[in-house]
């Protein structure tokens, strides 16, 4: 049994992350920045694991606050085995990058980027302590060539930078059975965010090559098995989960 520290894991893609780690025996400390309401949904739904669920306010923007989460989790659940860093924020106006303003652009780094930084700081120790670890970060499709997007730059450029940090981390750390990867999300929206691979199945998608909509349940088990004591020989890489949506280059 281990102990998980995933940010954002009450609703959307996180919270079947969280719901996979519980179903598999291991301890979670997750997150949520300011919807209780969903925060208590999971608690409720999940009471068969109440003693091995451990929500924490957090806004991942904040230092202080990522602090807290990190000495909160391990005064409850002991140290860190599996970071999962699902959090960050997102701009979902369309706008180029000089209509940003300062605040959107601090946050997406931040958020993104920086909030990795510090949790990176605070759980590794506990880490090579044990000679173990798995940290797991988010991308987006093509994050890996550092591909534009188009009224994304901010978010674009933060994950981009966290496909290097994920890929120096995996090395760096490789000497204490550190392992250190990135999952890459294609287009999960709406409802298929927390839903399963079966739901979708129901549901012929003819934009997705494999016919089906890619769900949280598709991100959850893939986390998982890298999380896994024997995917150690799994690191700095970079994955994309996408139906087949990442693999034709589309011209426009």
């Amino acid at each position: 049994m281990g102990h998980a520290l995933i940010t954002a894991g009450t609703s959307g893609l996180g919270r079947m992350v969280t719901e996979a780690f519980l179903k598999a025996g291991h301890k979670v400390t997750t997150t949520y920045r300011s919807n209780y309401g969903k925060a208590k949904e999971v608690m409720d739904n999940l009471t068969d694991y109440s003693e091995l669920l451990h929500i924490v306010r957090t806004d991942v923007t904040s230092k202080t606050d990522i602090e807290n989460l990190v000495s909160e989790a391990v005064d409850h659940h002991g140290g860190i085995d599996f970071l999962v860093n699902n959090a960050g924020p997102f701009v979902f106006e369309r706008k180029k990058l000089v209509d940003y303003t300062e605040d959107e652009w601090d946050e997406m780094m931040r958020g993104n980027l920086d909030a990795a930084f510090y949790l990176l700081k605070l759980t590794i120790p506990y880490m090579r302590e044990q000679r173990f670890g798995r940290i797991i970060n988010y991308g987006f499709q093509g994050a890996n060539s550092a591909s534009g997007w188009l009224y994304r730059s901010a978010f674009a450029t933060a994950k981009s930078g966290l496909v290097s940090l994920t890929k120096s981390i995996a090395f760096e750390e490789a000497e204490y059975h550190i392992t250190s990867n990135m999952v890459c999300p294609g287009n999960i929206v709406g409802d298929m965010k927390e839903s399963t691979i079966l739901e979708s199945r129901k549901i012929h998608d003819k934009t997705t090559p494999v016919g089906r909509s890619g769900t949280g349940e598709d991100i959850a088990r893939t986390i998982l098995f890298l999380c896994d004591k024997d995917s150690d020989m799994i690191t700095g890489s970079i994955f994309e989960i996408t139906g087949g949506l990442d693999v034709i280059h589309r011209y426009r």
